[in-house]
C-alpha cells in the first residue's frame, strides 16, 4: 500500500506544541548555581584555554565530534525543485531527526540563502570549527558536483552530499548481491541509466568503481541517450558519452543487463523490459512512483530483478541504509573526508549484511516468514538493527586504512557495544509494531467514533495500511464530524446499533445468558448493551471484529469491565493486568501493573509477572524483571518487601527460566555497577532490569506518571494483558498518535490470536 500523507495531518504534525521536529538538550545537569557556573562563566574558561593551546581538544570538550551540519540552500528540493532555503526547512529538519533516530548523530539544519557556489563554498568553509561533519542536501546539479568537491579539498571533517551518494552506495550493494545470484560479472554487463542529475551521476561513478567499463556504461537524460556526437555537452555529462550508434531509451535497452532509473515515473514499458538480456536487473528508482510499476514489470518479465524506492515492494533503495551509519563511522575515527574508499566500504557491508541469516526481530517486523537473501532480499531492511554494527566500522575500518582516521579505533568489541548504546536497540520497538501490522492489517473496532480524535486516528490507520478500522456510533454524528474535519474515511466501516435491531436483539440474549447467574435480568442486559464498549466487546466475540480499542472518554474501569464480562480472560489467565511501555533517550522498559490491581496479594503478584513478561516478549525483547519495593534484599522489613519477596520466590519456581529478582529499590535495578559492588548474588546485576513490576496499582501509577510528566518519557498504553480476544483500552485524553500506536497493538494481537487458533 502506497502511504498517504494528508495536507493538514502534515501541516498539523509540524505545528503542533514546539514548532519544528528538532530542539536542543541539554547533556549536563544544571540544577545548581555551581553546574551553571561550570557550564558557563567562569568555568567554560578552562575548556576554552584547553582547546586555544591545542585545537584537537575541541573534540575533547565539546559537541563537535558528534555534530553533523545538514545544509542546503533550497535548490533541488525533494520533487519540489528550486522552492528556496526557508521552504527548505522542514526537510533538512526531518533529515537532521534521522541522524538522532537511527545513528545517534546530533545535528542541525541550516539553510543558506545563496545559490553561487563559490560563495555558497565560502559560508559553509567558515562553519568548520563548529561542526564534526557536513551533509550537503538538495542543491541543484551541476552547481551540487563543484560544491562537494571544492568543499572536500578546503575542509578537513567529513563531507557528502547525500543525494548523489546514498542512492549509489544502497544501489551499488543491490547491484552486486543481483548480479551473483544471476552469474553474471560486473564487467561483463551493458548498464543503462537513464536520468543524468546528482544521483544518476554519482551512481554512475560508483559502478565503474566497482569495475563496470565505461564503454558498456549508457546514460540517457531526456533527450536521449548521452553521446559524443552530441553538442554543448557539460563536463559532467561529457564524461559519461558514449561512441555506441544509440539515440533512445528503447535502442540502448536492447540486450542490456540492468537498467537503473532515476528519472521519472512510467517512462519505462513493458516491450522495453522484453528485450533486455535475459534475467534483466531493473531498478526503478523514481519516488514516488518508479519508472516502470513493480507488479507490471514482474508479470512481463518473471525472470526479473527488480528493487525500487518504495517501502511496498521488495528490495528498497533506501537511503536511510547509509548516510547515518556512514556518518557515525567517519565521525568515530575522526576522518578529514568521506572518501570513495569508504563509500565502497558502505556497498560491500550492506551486500555481505544481505547474505548473512536474518534475525527474527526484522523477520518479525515486516510480518513474514522468512528473508532471505534472494531476487527478493538483495538489501537489508531499514529497521534491521545490526546496520550501525555492520556499516559504521566498515566505514571507519576504510577511512583508517586509507589514511582517513585522526582517532583510529583499537578496541573493536568495545567500539561494537558503543554503537548498540548510541542508539539503543529497542528504539524502534513502536516500527516494528506498525510495519508487523502493516502486513496482515485486522478488524479493530472503536467504541467511541463519535469523537473527532478517533476518527482521525481511524484515517491515519486507514492512509498507512495499519488496520481496518469498525466506526461504532450513530451516523449522523459521525458524518457530521467528518465533514466538518474534512476527513475521507474511505475503508472504514460505520456500524450504527439503532439501525440492526436484529443484531442488537441477538448481543442483548448472549449477554443475558451469560450473565443470568450473575444476577442480570433482561431488562438489565438491553440496559447494558447500550453502552457501547460492551456492543463492541460483543462484535469481537462474535467474530465480527477482531480487536477492540476503548477508554478515550471514559475511566479505565467502566471501559474494561464489559470486554471482562463478554469476552474474558485468555486458558489459564485468573486475572488481566495493566502494563505501559517507557520510551526515553534510555531505551525502553516495560511498567506493570500500573492500571488494573490495586493491592495484589503475593500470589497474584505472581500472576502479574508471568503476565508481563509475556507481554514483553510480545515485543520481541526478552524481560528482565525488577520487582520493586523500599527495600533492596531485605534490607528494610514491612509488609511490602515482605509481600515482594514471596513473590519473587515463588515467581522464581514458577518461571525458573526468567530473570527476575526483589524486593529491589528502582534505582538499584538499573545500577548494574552498584548492584555488582553490593549485591552480585542479583539476577539483574549483569545486564539490569528493563520490566519493572510494582508491588501496588498507586505506586505504578505515580510512577509511570512522573516520568511523563517531568521526566520526559513518552508512555504507550496502558497495553491490556491476559485477555482472551484482544482489548486495548486507551488513557483519557490519549493523542491521536497514541491511538494508532494501541490499535497497531491490538492488530498484531490479533494476528497472534489467529494463528493460534
Amino acid at each position: 500500500m502506497s502511504l498517504k500523507i494528508r495536507r493538514d495531518e502534515a501541516l498539523q504534525y509540524h505545528q503542533q506544541g514546539q514548532p519544528g521536529k528538532i530542539e536542543v538538550v541539554p547533556t549536563k545537569t544544571l540544577s545548581t548555581q555551581h553546574d551553571l557556573a561550570l557550564a558557563y562563566s567562569p568555568g567554560v574558561a578552562e575548556p576554552c584555554k584547553e582547546i586555544a593551546a591545542n585545537k584537537e581538544d575541541v573534540y575533547k570538550y565539546t559537541s563537535k565530534g558528534n555534530l553533523v551540519a545538514v545544509i542546503s540552500n533550497g535548490t533541488a528540493v525533494l520533487g519540489l525543485g528550486n522552492i528556496g532555503p526557508e521552504a527548505a526547512k522542514p526537510v533538512m529538519e526531518g533529515k537532521a531527526v534521522l541522524f538522532k533516530k537511527y545513528a545517534g548523530i546530533d545535528s542541525f539544519d541550516i539553510e543558506i540563502d545563496e545559490q553561487d557556489p563559490d560563495a555558497f563554498v565560502k559560508i559553509v568553509k567558515a562553519l568548520e570549527p563548529t561542526f564534526g561533519g557536513i551533509n550537503l542536501e538538495d542543491i541543484k546539479a551541476p552547481e551540487c558536483f563543484k560544491i562537494e568537491m571544492d568543499l572536500r579539498e578546503k575542509m578537513n571533517i567529513p563531507i557528502m552530499h547525500d543525494d548523489q551518494h546514498g542512492t549509489a552506495i544502497i544501489s551499488s550493494a543491490a547491484l552486486l548481491n543481483a548480479l551473483e545470484l544471476i552469474g553474471k560479472k560486473i564487467e561483463k554487463i551493458t548498464l543503462v541509466v537513464n536520468g543524468a542529475g546528482a544521483a544518476a551521476v554519482s551512481c554512475s561513478r560508483m559502478y565503474l568503481a566497482l569495475g563496470l567499463r565505461p564503454e558498456n556504461l549508457i546514460m540517457c537524460d531526456s533527450k536521449g541517450v548521452i553521446t559524443h556526437q552530441r553538442e554543448g555537452l557539460d563536463p559532467t555529462k561529457a564524461e559519461f558519452a558514449t561512441s555506441r550508434k544509440v539515440s533512445t531509451l528503447q535502442e540502448a535497452l536492447k540486450g542490456a543487463d540492468v537498467f537503473v532509473g532515476l528519472s521519472v515515473a512510467d517512462i519505462l514499458k513493458p516491450e522495453d523490459i522484453l528485450q533486455m538480456a535475459n534475467d534483466p536487473i531493473v531498478f526503478a528508482l523514481a519516488n514516488p512512483n518508479p519508472e516502470i510499476d513493480y507488479h507490471l514489470a514482474r508479470k512481463t518479465r518473471p525472470d526479473l530483478i527488480m528493487a525500487t524506492g518504495r517501502s511496498d515492494h521488495p528490495n528498497q533503495v533506501n537511503n536511510v541504509l547509509g548516510f547515518p551509519y556512514i556518518f557515525r563511522g567517519a565521525l568515530d575515527v575522526r576522518a578529514t573526508e568521506i572518501n570513495e574508499a569508504m563509500k565502497l566500504a558502505a556497498a560491500h557491508a550492506l551486500a555481505a549484511l544481505a547474505k548473512e541469516p536474518v534475525p527474527d526481530i526484522v523477520i518479525q517486523a515486516y510480518g513474514t516468514d522468512k528473508l532471505q537473501f534472494g531476487r527478493e532480499y538483495l538489501i537489508p531492511k531499514p529497521l534491521d538493527p545490526r546496520l550501525i554494527t555492520t556499516v559504521s566500522p566498515a566505514v571507519a575500518r576504510a577511512a583508517m586504512e586509507s589514511g582517513m582516521a585522526k582517532q583510529p579505533i583499537t578496541d573493536w568489541a568495545n567500539y561494537h557495544q558503543e554503537l548498540l548504546k548510541r542508539i539503543g536497540l529497542d528504539q524502534k520497538l513502536t516500527s516494528r509494531i506498525t510495519e508487523l501490522a502493516k502486513m496482515d492489517p485486522k478488524r479493530v473496532v472503536f467504541a467511541e467514533a463519535d469523537h473527532v480524535k478517533i476518527l482521525k486516528a481511524a484515517q491515519a490507520l486507514v492512509d498507512e495500511g495499519i488496520a481496518h478500522p469498525i466506526l461504532l456510533g450513530e451516523r449522523a454524528q459521525i458524518e457530521r464530524l467528518k465533514k466538518e474535519h474534512q476527513l475521507e474515511l474511505n475503508g472504514c466501516t460505520v456500524v450504527d446499533p439503532s439501525e440492526d435491531q436484529a443484531l442488537s436483539n441477538q448481543f442483548e440474549e448472549q449477554y443475558y445468558i451469560k450473565r443470568q447467574r450473575k444476577g442480570v435480568s433482561r431488562h438489565d442486559a438491553k440496559r447494558m448493551l447500550r453502552d457501547r464498549n460492551a456492543y463492541g466487546a460483543m462484535m469481537v466475540e462474535n467474530g465480527l471484529a477482531d480487536a477492540l480499542v476503548s477508554g478515550l472518554t471514559r475511566d479505565y474501569s467502566k471501559t474494561i469491565l464489559p470486554a471482562l464480562q463478554i469476552i474474558g480472560t485468555a486458558p489459564g489467565v485468573k486475572r488481566v493486568a495493566g502494563m505501559y511501555i517507557i520510551i526515553n533517550k534510555k531505551g525502553n522498559f516495560f511498567f506493570a501493573d500500573c492500571t488494573v490491581n490495586v493491592d495484589p496479594t503475593a500470589e497474584e503478584l505472581v500472576d502479574i509477572i508471568g503476565l508481563t513478561a509475556r507481554g514483553v516478549k510480545f515485543f520481541d525483547i526478552e524481560p528482565r524483571v525488577a520487582v520493586l519495593s523500599y527495600s533492596n534484599f531485605g534490607s528494610s522489613k514491612g509488609d511490602i518487601p515482605d509481600k515482594v519477596r514471596k513473590a519473587v520466590h515463588l515467581a522464581k519456581e514458577k518461571y525458573p527460566q526468567l530473570v527476575i529478582d526483589g524486593d529491589i529499590q528502582a534505582n538499584v535495578a538499573f545500577d548494574t555497577e552498584l548492584q555488582r559492588e553490593m549485591y552480585p548474588f542479583s539476577a539483574l546485576a549483569k545486564e539490569g532490569a528493563n520490566t519493572l513490576v510494582f508491588p501496588s496499582l498507586a505506586s505504578g501509577n505515580i510512577a509511570y506518571k512522573l516520568l511523563m510528566e517531568i521526566g520526559g518519557a513518552e508512555a504507550i498504553g496502558p497495553i491490556l494483558l491476559g485477555m482472551k480476544k484482544p482489548v486495548q483500552v486507551l488513557q483519557l485524553g490519549s493523542s491521536i498518535r497514541d491511538i494508532v500506536n494501541m490499535a497497531a497493538i491490538a492488530v498484531v494481537g490479533a494476528q497472534i490470536y489467529d494463528r493460534s487458533h
